[in-house]
């Protein structure tokens, strides 16, 4: 049965990814307005914590994965005397779950016992209505159908400090249209090829007038592929990989005509902008995990994919199933991405 008033705690359990953190926080929105003196704690990763750690209207408690039973133990101690009138699970792991043990709450919100993966029907005592087939921020915003809460807020809100708002001017420091291509995803078999994303990048900085950037973090795999891209490119290109932090990145976003990426956080940490993404889907459905404004622009081989490694239709397959081989990626061409790119622009234009 729902609780018949806005609870007066309430405990978000969303460790990770970037993308889903992002998804996360539209529901924690839609609950804030709903119950606008209910108190937020949201226990995070460490990583997710460095883009949304510094809200000031939600309190969070970081938890560091990498820590193994030092970090657990400390988590235990921070939560040792604090109590919740709500917990919601919203992270389908084993780890999470066992991060679920030390919260006390009397209402223990998770997935269905369909979507319970890995077990976690056992760590709750409640669970949203049941869906089938529905997107990630769809089936997350289960958390608020469950307390009647049905007016979805597609709101973010990410405040961004002045430090990252001039990092944005100075690489995007007028209105010229600027593609940012974010090639990498957390998956090699999610990448798309350089010299692809090359080609189109040509397109866009030779046939649109687009200024174009390569973004990406730190490791070595995206290293080579923003080297890469740059390196068989004809026309001017920036290569920030590896240079910005994670608010630097939303807030260049933010400032950002169109993106480019895989199935990766940064297509979500653009749609919290509002900045429309170009999505590269072969491995993953984007009905489930594209970005959530943006799904019309996707370039969807995800069915041609199913048909061509698994031998049956996408119908017939579980809805949460990744087609990660080698050679996935391939079924998208470089012609359909700048279709996509070149239809994304007509419209912009003709809103004026």
């Amino acid at each position: 049965m729902n609780t018949p008033a806005a609870p007066v705690s309430v405990c978000i359990l969303r460790l990770s990814a970037i993308g889903d953190v992002c998804h996360t926080l539209a529901v924690v929105r839609t609950l804030q307005r709903a119950w606008p003196d209910t108190r937020f704690t949201w226990i995070i990763g460490k990583l997710e914590a460095k883009l949304l750690g510094h809200l000031p209207d939600i309190e969070f408690i970081v938890y560091d994965k990498r820590s193994g039973l030092k970090g657990y133990r400390q988590l235990r101690q921070q939560l040792r005397q604090r109590r919740f009138d709500v917990l919601m699970h919203m992270q389908l792991s084993i780890r999470a779950s066992l991060v679920a043990m030390l919260i006390k709450a009397r209402i223990r919100l998770g997935f269905d016992r369909a979507r319970a993966r890995e077990l976690q029907w056992l760590f709750t005592n409640r669970s949203i209505p049941a869906q089938r087939n529905q997107h990630v921020l769809d089936g997350l915003f289960g958390f608020a159908d469950y307390f009647c809460i049905h007016d979805h807020v597609l709101r973010w809100d990410i405040p961004l400090p002045d430090t990252a708002l001039a990092y944005a001017q100075s690489v995007i420091p007028d209105t010229q249209p600027t593609l940012v291509i974010s090639p990498c995803s957390s998956h090699v078999l999610r990448n798309w090829r350089a010299e692809y994303y090359a080609e189109v990048a040509d397109f866009a900085s030779s046939q649109l007038g687009m200024r174009v950037l390569i973004c990406g973090g730190p490791s070595a795999v995206e290293k080579e592929m923003g080297a890469a891209i740059c390196t068989q490119m004809k026309q001017p290109v920036s290569n920030l990989v590896g240079k910005d932090t994670l608010l630097q990145l939303l807030a260049t976003l933010q400032r950002t005509t169109v993106l480019i990426s895989p199935d990766s956080g940064p297509a979500h940490m653009a749609t919290a902008v509002g900045t429309p993404v170009i999505g590269l889907y072969a491995t993953a459905n984007p009905a489930r995990s594209g970005p959530y404004l943006s799904r019309e622009w996707c370039v969807n081989k995800y069915e041609m994919a199913a048909e061509k490694f698994l031998h049956k239709p996408a119908s017939r397959i579980a809805w949460t199933t990744k087609i990660e081989y080698p050679g996935v990626m391939d079924l998208i061409t470089p012609a359909e991405v700048i279709q996509k790119l070149r239809q994304l622009m007509a419209s912009r234009a003709a809103r004026g």
